[in-house]
């Protein structure tokens, strides 16, 4: 099954295109699942796993997998689903998130197809499973759903969102100055854990669920004035959306005579030297991984102060 990555290292020219590549899978039941390739490290059978005192009862067990141990996440369970029973015939999807690498356990693993984002879809309104979802999508008439990874992760070891002491006093932003900025992340968790980082910095900070829907409200400002980036003089986005990824909407930022001036900070979960590349092809001032809110802070107070 690890044949199923060789070529990753070779897509890589998807991004920046608005496209996407996703490795399709099954828990329970006949529902397929995706996840972007780019997050993906390795694909293998289920070793054998090891059961440890006081883990979270989502977590199948740990793997030993070449010289590290991974925790295996039992995705199934975690979505509010049936547990996987057997790990006799299941696979591990080893991939990378917020600067961890995590195993998650998935009955069988299909293929890869290659998307535009423009044919991801938000999830439909309501509560249930659908609130593990980003997004959704229609492959040979059925539905994709591709999970909230992030909302899965902070449920399992919530991740800190505190801006540390010491960071704090080195920041030079004037706090009275009440910025205006615009976070995008296709992930609510994800919004509300930036949103509380930057607390302490006395910003008001507006929202969107994707470069579509930021996109739009942009340039609904951009019909008022001249020159965006004097009432939004930041934005932070995700790269993975619905509709228009991070890498896009940089790229139409900076296109646009009364948005070009904006600075955007690209915040994502991808991993890998091409994101350095893309920030540069595309015009965006800084890259930050998730999760780390003194470097999140720093970066704002980089671009925001005088």
């Amino acid at each position: 099954m690890s044949s199923i990555l060789e070529s990753v290292n070779k897509r890589t020219q998807l991004v920046g295109q608005n496209r996407l590549e996703l490795l399709l899978f099954k828990l329970n039941g006949r529902q397929r699942f995706g996840i972007n390739v780019f997050k993906v490290k390795e694909v293998l059978q289920c070793p054998p796993l090891t059961s440890l005192p006081k883990l979270n009862s989502y977590i199948k067990g740990v793997a030993h997998i070449r010289g590290a141990t991974i925790s295996v996440i039992d995705l199934s369970a975690a979505t509010g689903g049936r547990p996987l029973e057997s790990t006799e015939n299941c696979f591990i999807i080893i991939s990378e998130y917020n600067r961890s690498v995590q195993g998650f356990l998935v009955s069988s693993v299909e293929r890869i197809i290659n998307m535009n984002w423009e044919a991801i879809m938000p999830p439909p309104q309501g509560a249930g499973r659908y609130s593990y979802l980003t997004a959704v999508t229609e492959i040979e008439n059925e539905l994709v759903e591709i999970l909230d990874v992030e909302k899965i992760l902070d449920e399992i070891s919530p991740v800190k969102t505190a801006i540390s002491e010491e960071v704090d006093e080195t920041l030079t932003i004037d706090r009275e100055q009440n910025y205006h900025i615009m976070v995008i992340d296709d992930s609510a968790v994800a919004r509300k854990q930036i949103i509380r980082s930057l607390e302490s910095l006395n910003l008001q900070i507006d929202t969107a669920k994707d470069g579509k829907e930021a996109l739009d409200k942009l340039k609904a400002v951009a019909e008022e004035m001249t020159d965006v980036s004097e009432e939004i003089p930041l934005i932070i986005s995700d790269i993975e959306m619905p509709e228009m990824d991070g890498y896009t909407l940089t790229a139409e930022i900076r296109d646009d005579p009364k948005l070009k001036n904006i600075k955007v900070v690209l915040h994502t979960s991808l991993s890998g030297v091409f994101n350095q590349a893309m920030v540069e092809k595309v015009g965006a001032n800084d890259f930050i991984a998730k999760f780390n809110p003194d470097e999140l802070a720093e970066a704002v107070n980089k671009h925001l102060s005088v």
